[in-house]
């Protein structure tokens, strides 16, 4: 493993010349388009206005000005509260307290706040780099075990795990990256804007992710949900449109493998998988040189390490653990909580299920609270079971649980989008397949999932067996 240098710090490359500077179209978000220069003078007009503050929230919308407040706050090194526009009234009322942000920027949404931003003004601004220890973000996690708490980013852990992306996915400034996802979490915000922006690169925001705007942008790099490549992958000319790419990215999620194969088919490349998590930024990732296969999220970024604890005979897989320059540095305001999220020699908890390959591959499996099945004596991976299930042809989509049952311990449960088959089927299906002890007990058919703006399942959402 590769030990890392010291990054360049986060503001210098911002701010830096590259080749994408002289273009009018260096940045292009939802059709508005932008030159480096222009971006860099609207956000020290931002900069020039915030600085000293607090923190700042940010209402995250799809738009240019979004990413020149964004950059204004890390010019000014004010941390950052990126503000989900659709947010209800309490998860933004928690947020701007918790936060304590002092200023709301962008248009003003249905509560009325918002400072909105004006790409037209322009100031140079001359403030010094701030410390690479300082809050970058305070980004919100999804509050599924309460409420959302605010995870503090420091700076460096930003330019690190740009850097090793960059190195793994060989992306530098002649690269046009293309993607449309939001801009309040880690993969739209920190790798697709601020990435661009520190590689030098173009960026083009599509605004939605649709099979039609990714087809049209003219890419060499594209970042991607599962649902957005399910979508595209379902749109076979849209699909071939992206063959002149270099690299397609797919992430926050399992890219479910038939989704893989199809891309394969029809852009002439399946994608690479990364893993991570707003506490962690990302950590793990497939390399563009090196074998791309279904359920595989690479190897560790440069410094970054990482374990499994809890291995239990019978099934090779544990919780991850990670360690590594990429770490947040703590929840806002609850010293318990970071402490419960790290072990006593300062490795964080994931609270996913993995296994590491003998060549040092990774493959998630799951949550440890949702994911990991105890059935029979055995440890399953619902992910696995899941992909299984996935490689039927009649299968759309599939969520896998385990139930409380008085002899297994816990029966594994099915809950799947399919049409014309029956559930004994996918049952030998699975077993076939699997070993059998893995296969379904029983397999419940739905219209659709319950999931998140991400595309995640949310398994605690599916109805009782």
């Amino acid at each position: 493993m590769t030990e890392p240098t010291e990054p360049q710090p986060l503001l210098s490359s911002l701010t830096g010349s590259a080749p994408a500077a002289d273009r009018p179209d260096a940045l292009s978000v939802a059709g508005r388009t932008l030159s480096r220069e222009d971006l860099l003078g609207a956000a020290g007009a931002v900069a020039e206005r915030i600085a000293g503050a607090s923190s700042v929230a940010v209402r995250a919308t799809a738009t240019a000005e979004t990413v020149a407040a964004v950059v204004g706050g890390l010019l000014a090194g004010v941390p950052v509260v990126p503000l989900p526009p659709d947010a209800g009234p309490l998860e933004r009322d928690h947020i701007l307290a918790d936060s304590g942000a002092e200023l709301v920027l962008g248009a003003a949404g249905e509560d009325g706040v918002g400072l909105p931003v004006d790409l037209k003004e322009r100031a140079a601004w001359s403030g010094p780099e701030p410390a690479p220890a300082a809050t970058a973000f305070i980004l919100y996690t999804s509050g599924t075990t309460g409420a959302p708490k605010g995870v503090l980013v420091p700076r460096r852990a930003v330019a690190a795990g740009l850097d090793g992306l960059a190195e793994a996915w060989q992306w530098t400034a002649d690269d046009t990256l293309v993607h449309g996802l939001p801009l309040f979490h880690v993969h739209g915000l920190v790798l697709g804007v601020l990435g661009a922006l520190r590689t030098g690169c173009r960026l083009v925001h599509t605004g939605r992710p649709t099979p039609e705007a990714y087809a049209a942008a003219g890419g060499s790099l594209y970042f991607g949900v599962p649902t957005v490549w399910s979508r595209v992958a379902r749109d076979p000319a849209s699909a071939r449109a992206l063959a002149g790419a270099r690299l397609l990215v797919s992430g926050s999620a399992a890219l479910p493998a038939p989704v893989f194969r199809a891309l394969e088919e029809l852009a002439g490349q399946g994608p690479v998988e990364r893993y991570g998590m707003t506490e962690t930024l990302i950590t793990v990732a497939a390399r563009a040189d090196g074998e791309r296969r279904p359920g595989r999220v690479g190897v560790p970024l440069p410094g970054t390490r990482t374990r499994l604890a809890a291995v239990e005979e019978g099934g090779g897989i544990g919780e991850l653990e990670v360690s590594g320059p990429t770490l947040f540095a703590g929840y806002l305001g609850r010293p318990e909580a970071t402490a419960a999220a790290l072990t006593p020699d300062g490795w964080f908890r994931t609270g996913d299920i993995a296994a590491i390959e003998p060549d040092g591959t990774h493959r998630i499996v799951g949550r440890a609270s949702t994911d990991l099945i105890k059935s029979g004596g055995y440890r399953v991976g619902a992910g696995e079971v899941e992909n299984a299930l996935l490689d039927h042809p009649a299968v759309a989509e599939a969520a896998v649980v385990g139930v409380p049952h008085d002899d297994l311990g816990q029966e594994i449960v099915a809950y799947v989008v399919a049409d014309g088959v029956a559930e004994q089927a996918l049952i030998d299906f699975v077993a076939e397949r699997l070993s059998v002890h893995k296969r379904p007990r029983r397999v419940r058919f739905l219209d659709a999932l319950p999931r998140n703006a991400m595309g995640k399942p949310q398994k605690k959402l599916l109805p009782p067996v």
